[in-house]
């Protein structure tokens, strides 16, 4: 079987299988990691979002509204890719809308994610350093002004490559059939140029935020030593930056792939999969991890929905039916 796959471009997968022959015991596997993944993180994903919209103490907390857009961007984002992915081993080519539809769409969600950490990690400086202007600094209303800025923020600088494309290429190239990959769609040398550099400047920034306000929350710990809220929020912002950290692989990853391939061409072609699902996919499993487990008020309600807590309350229900049963017996 014959396949490649590269979602290329400021933050989406870097994962290419290359246009070489695989056993279709390989190619079969391989997508079926990748789908079972898939849908694990979408089972946990929707009961965070059934979670959150079930109960009205979230959607009025700015804490929560950032971290349920971060899970639904996420999943928006794996659904994309691996869509994507499984369709370089199905059709190989796909015409130009819909790749760039596709493309897009994994590119505007995999950015969304390190701004949104960036916000979450100020939500929390807020919430530990000016606790007492909390309440008129963190408004809902000003919380999906903010997502609607980083929305902005990280469509903006495709949509321009996008309408440059559409001014200089010819209608028809829309209706050809292409391997989707951000090349075949951008190919101006300059717009490479120009996203390098966003990217830079994007993440730099980012960094920075994460750093400066984990320093902050981390003295306000320190001076107050029993605050346990100050420092349950510099762990949380350690776990951010970690999350931050490794989104910020799939960066460095290409570099490091082409260096590989050129010492060794054989090894590249191995290593490529594995990377794919450290790089792009681990990093998805720690915003459960972070809010649906660490955070006591949302795992209170988060086990009523997961299936471990419904077999349980099941069993909770049966117990007492069945001394009823006995007594009666």
């Amino acid at each position: 079987m014959t396949s490649s796959m590269s979602l290329r471009g400021n933050g989406t997968s870097e994962y290419q299988i290359p246009p070489v022959r695989e056993t279709f015991t390989t190619a079969l596997v391989k997508n079926l990691i990748v789908v079972l993944v898939w849908l694990v993180l979408t089972y946990i994903n929707g009961t965070l979002i059934i979670t959150f919209f079930r109960h009205q103490t979230f959607y009025e907390d700015p804490r929560y509204i950032l971290f349920i857009h971060m899970v639904i961007n996420d999943g928006l984002m794996l659904t994309t890719t691996v869509l994507l992915f499984v369709l370089s081993y199905t059709l190989f080519r796909i015409n130009v809308s819909l790749c760039s539809f596709l493309l897009l769409t994994a590119v505007f969600t995999t950015r969304n994610t390190p701004i949104n950490l960036a916000g979450m990690a100020i939500e929390r400086y807020i919430a530990v350093c000016k606790p007492l202007r909390y309440s008129q600094i963190c408004t809902v209303r000003r919380t999906y002004m903010v997502i609607g800025w980083i929305w902005f923020v990280t469509v903006t600088p495709d949509i321009i490559d996008l309408f440059v494309t559409l001014a200089l290429e010819p209608l028809s190239f829309f209706y050809e059939s292409v391997f989707c990959v951000r090349e075949s769609l951008f190919k101006i040398q300059i717009l490479t140029h120009k996203k390098l550099a966003f990217d830079i400047i994007y993440f730099f920034l980012v960094f920075l935020v994460l750093v400066s306000t984990y320093l902050k929350v981390l003295f306000a710990a320190r001076a107050v030593s029993t605050d346990v809220s100050a420092q349950k929020a510099r762990n949380t912002i350690l776990l951010h930056g970690l999350q931050l950290a490794m989104c910020m692989l799939s960066y460095i990853t290409p570099i490091i792939q082409v260096l590989v391939r050129f010492v060794n061409p054989g090894y590249s072609l191995k290593v490529q999969f594995p990377t794919y699902l450290i790089v792009y996919i681990l990093p998805r499993f720690l915003s459960p991890i972070i809010y649906g487990i660490r955070d006591q008020k949302f795992r209170k309600y988060l086990k009523m929905y997961l299936l471990i807590g419904r077999c349980r309350r099941a069993a909770k229900k049966v117990q007492p039916e069945r001394a009823e049963r006995d007594e009666t017996g």
